[in-house]
């Protein structure tokens, strides 16, 4: 699998889910692009849709069906407000109507045009979705069949000759970068002397971006999970969708920890847990929040980043930011896990989605804190060692239990790992690399029943009323 932009990393759109709302918004929406392109359009007169495998079991859940929806209306996941798309789903559920971009409208069902098959998966990836159109004799004028294949990222089957290049459909066509694995890169970072993140922000630049333009991303996409974070602490308090029963407990507890004593020696747990489940409650709102790396683990790279900024005195040296440290060492760590492993609950549970985002965390703050590159390879395969098995088991397929609270607990593992990498030796027993390749064999072996699919663990137990 060729490299890619570790900006891609980062996606900015609508929650719960990166794989099974974000990707599928994303794929409608680049379907029915794709049909203008086509000069199909016009003569469209139903549109059809499959879900497949894990994104059909948990599909309700994680409004996989509004996403949809939501796309082929032309709404760009990252910049339509919220309010806007729910309106989208209402309008069409509530008429029977489609309205395509540029005043065409057909009938539209979801619950009859969107088909949930939960007992069927297609071979190159477990979230998969056909779309399909027809015409006035109800012949089929075209179909295309896409991957939600983590992250929000999607591809396509069209060129599924290579599934593995096929995940790249996303992805700019960048030139390779110089390191492929961690050792790689900490080759990279000992023959030059740079810090992770210089590296990081030296292969951007000869992939054709500007330095400026990558740190402005870098600040653009930390100032998105500033305020996601604040609009969830000071949200009103309330009932998250879905029947579960979940309570907004973020503002409430973000009010108990300004008034925490600043002696107490727990307090650090307090407010990283603050801040995770503030970024996670709105995400099961189904509200803006950046995938770091997936909705479903978006709280614990925020957590970290809004902890060090504002309870810790932090000063770095060199031309880069803390902020811009953190991120691009982040991204590094979180780019190889999407080359070498997965991302993706749903191929490898979720110790693909908080095991990752705890990785990342881990080696961001390691790196803000003064961390070496082995040392921050260190936190990054300490935070992840610790996750190995991590089943994804959604109770009710929502994004709320036990998603929300394991964002906090990944947080609390970020920091533990960071702390202990900078106060061990440079040289440890087990490699980024190899745990890396100890999660995706973990992945492969673990029940299908335990990756996102709602039919085990917690999800079987927990009786939803």
């Amino acid at each position: 699998m060729e490299p890619y932009s570790v900006q891609s990393l980062f996606k900015v759109g609508l929650g719960p889910s990166s794989s099974h709302t974000l990707g599928p918004m994303r794929a409608a929406e680049r379907f029915q692009a794709d049909l203008v392109k086509d000069k199909l359009r016009e003569q469209v007169v139903r549109v059809r849709v499959t879900l497949y495998g894990s994104l059909a079991l948990t599909g309700k859940g994680h409004h996989t069906d509004r996403a949809i929806v939501m796309g082929l209306c032309g709404l760009d996941a990252a910049t339509v407000d919220p309010d806007t798309a729910r309106d989208a789903w209402d309008f069409v559920r509530r008429t029977g109507n489609l309205p395509l971009p540029g005043g065409l409208a057909i009938r539209f069902s979801p619950s009859y045009d969107i088909e949930f098959q939960g007992d069927t998966f297609l071979p190159a990836h477990p979230n998969a979705m056909r779309f399909a159109v027809y015409d006035v004799k109800g012949q089929e004028l075209v179909a295309e069949t896409w991957f939600s294949v983590g992250g929000g990222a999607i591809a396509q089957t069209t060129k599924l000759a290579d599934p593995e290049q096929d995940m790249l459909a996303d992805f700019p066509d960048h030139r390779t970068t110089p390191y492929s694995n961690a050792a790689e890169l900490l080759e990279q970072c000992g023959s030059t002397g740079k810090s992770i993140a210089e590296a990081v922000l030296d292969n951007e630049v000869a992939m054709g971006f500007s330095r400026d333009s990558v740190l402005t991303w870098a600040n653009t996409i930390a100032a998105t999970m500033r305020d996601c974070c604040q609009r969830g602490l000071e949200a009103p308090e309330g009932m998250l969708e879905g029947g579960l029963g979940v309570r907004r407990r973020a503002p409430h507890l973000w009010a108990q920890c300004h008034d925490t004593a600043m002696d107490d020696p727990l307090a650090a747990m307090d407010w990283l847990t603050v801040y995770a489940l503030a970024v996670n409650e709105e995400n099961a709102a189904g509200h803006r929040v950046v995938t770091a790396p997936t909705n479903g683990a978006a709280g614990v790279i925020p957590s970290v980043m809004m902890y060090w900024q504002n309870q810790m005195k932090v000063e770095i040296k060199g031309d880069l930011s803390a902020t811009e440290v953190f991120l691009l060492t982040a991204s590094a760590v979180g780019w190889l896990y999407k080359r070498n492993a997965s991302i993706s609950a749903a191929e490898v549970g979720c110790q693909g989605e908080i095991g990752v985002a705890s990785s990342m965390a881990a080696a961001g703050l390691c790196a803000v804190l003064g961390g070496t590159p082995g040392q921050i390879e260190h936190a990054a395969e300490i935070a992840m060692e610790h996750h190995l098995g991590l089943t994804c088991d959604p109770v009710g397929g929502l994004v709320q239990i036990p998603c929300i609270e394991r964002n906090a607990v990944g947080a609390v593992k970020a920091v533990q790992a960071a702390r202990l990498a900078l106060r061990s030796p440079e040289t440890h027993r087990v490699s980024l690399d190899e745990v890396m390749q100890t999660m995706a064999q973990t992945g492969a072996d673990m029940s299908q029943h335990y990756k996102e699919t709602a039919m085990a663990g917690l999800a079987v137990n927990v009786v939803v009323c």
